[in-house]
């Protein structure tokens, strides 16, 4: 997506004006004026979310096809209508033409706007004037889901003026109460695996498919079965640093690791991974830091153990002279380090968002939606260890109000009780005229 220099600055003359556009294309389109839509899915969730979500909108009266890359997707969709993609990816665009106007296709939906079949699918959708969804984790956590017209975190078409979120937020009603439900990780991690057992079928069935992720799934679970296991003997320890640190009241950064392969990272950052975050970060804290403060680094919960981070610290401590003024924790709880720590470090985690919510300076070295004036810390990373300003409790609460309206549903994508509710509300918002942003714009 092309976005003009004062969008980039916060102006939303520009965002409106280019949503508008898009509007009117898709009202054009001859499926619209018709009344019933015509929905193209492309690669989904590692999950039944896309399936089941498709004969939602088949009861309703509209029409659902789908494009299947490889064999989970196929595994998922089942006998539901699709066509296979076994070509090269250079060969997609002049693929998808040809379903564009063979099925007529008004809406696409994907999932996550960074993997590389869904990059040039939405520029393409976008000339065609069709509708993109796109789909992600949730903003808020952990009863949200992400839906959103044309693209999400980076890619979005929410404005970066603070002044639009104090004027619109300031509207809107405060966030009500959410439907919860169980998502247990092990249904999460189920899907997963069934999703990529079926890939032994690919180098037959879909031999020119390549993944988006960095590491292939047996690389992936070979970590998992190394650190899940393991996290129960980190935790009592974790949990006696953590405590320490409150009861001494030790004044303490904190910083919340997100996954190596995260597209935020490869895509709305600077880095190059992780360990090129640890460097940047440490070598600034012992720079610039106060003496007395320390710094405090949380793995994420589902990270692999892809990068051996206790030894990259080990070596960083040594190389900034940091001894003793580090802690890593496998496992803890964020809250409690949000409630007492002076700063918070990250790069584009939804942690950030959390710890805007408990009034915590935070810093995004990266490209995050809540990377704005009056939000995070605007000055460079040497300062903010000696001027972390709070954030305007105002703004925080419209920008909160504006985004969970805006582009946040209540359901998740992995669960049957969390899928429940999600194909209802994604099915709602999909086929409105208007989303609620539109509106607001």
């Amino acid at each position: 997506m092309e976005i003009c220099e004062p969008c980039i600055k916060g102006t939303s003359c520009t965002q409106t004006g280019l949503v508008m556009r898009l509007v009117d294309e898709y009202k054009a389109s001859p499926a619209v004026q018709q009344g019933r839509r015509s929905f193209l899915f492309l690669q989904g969730v590692a999950s039944p979310f896309f399936a089941r979500l498709g004969d939602y909108l088949i009861a309703q009266g509209h029409r659902v096809h789908k494009v299947n890359f490889n064999a989970g997707d196929v595994l998922y969709w089942g006998t539901r209508p699709a066509t296979l993609f076994r070509g090269a990816i250079e060969d997609l665009s002049d693929f998808l033409e040809v379903l564009y106007r063979k099925h007529n296709i008004s809406d696409q939906l994907v999932f996550g706007d960074c993997r590389h079949i869904h990059l040039g699918a939405i520029e393409l959708a976008r000339r065609w004037g069709i509708r993109n969804h796109v789909c992600e984790e949730g903003y808020y956590r952990p009863y949200w889901f992400t839906l959103e017209r044309e693209g999400v975190n980076m890619h979005s078409l929410l404005p970066r003026d603070p002044d639009w979120y104090l004027d619109v937020g300031s509207h809107l009603p405060k966030v009500g109460e959410v439907t919860a439900f169980a998502s247990p990780f092990s249904t999460r991690a189920l899907h997963d695996v069934v999703y990529h057992l079926a890939g032994v079928c690919n180098p037959l069935v879909f031999p020119r498919y390549r993944t988006h992720a960095i590491q292939n799934a047996a690389q992936e679970y070979a970590g998992y079965a190394r650190r899940l296991p393991l996290l129960r003997f980190h935790a009592p320890g974790d949990k006696s640093v953590i405590q320490k640190l409150i009861r001494k009241r030790t004044p303490f950064f904190f910083l919340p690791l997100q996954l190596n392969g995260d597209a935020q990272i490869r895509s709305h950052s600077g880095f190059s991974g992780i360990e090129d975050v640890l460097h940047h970060v440490l070598s600034s804290f012992a720079r610039h830091a106060p003496a007395n403060t320390r710094l405090v680094i949380k793995n994420h919960p589902l990270d692999m153990w892809q990068l051996n981070y206790p030894r990259i610290l080990s070596r960083l401590e040594d190389q900034f002279d940091l001894r003793g003024r580090v802690d890593y924790l496998e496992t803890g709880s964020v809250p409690a380090l949000l409630r007492h720590a002076k700063g918070v470090v990250t790069v584009n985690s939804t942690v950030g968002t959390l710890a805007l919510s408990f009034g915590k300076s935070t810093i995004a070295l990266g490209q995050a939606i809540y990377n704005m004036r009056g939000m995070t810390y605007q000055g460079s990373l040497d300062q903010f260890w000696h001027d972390p300003a709070s954030p305007d409790k105002k703004l925080v609460d419209c920008f909160q109000r504006t985004v969970i309206h805006t582009t946040q549903l209540n359901g998740g994508l992995h669960s049957r009780a969390g899928i429940d509710l999600a194909i209802v509300h994604a099915s709602r918002s999909m086929t409105a005229q208007q989303s609620p942003l539109e509106e607001l714009l």
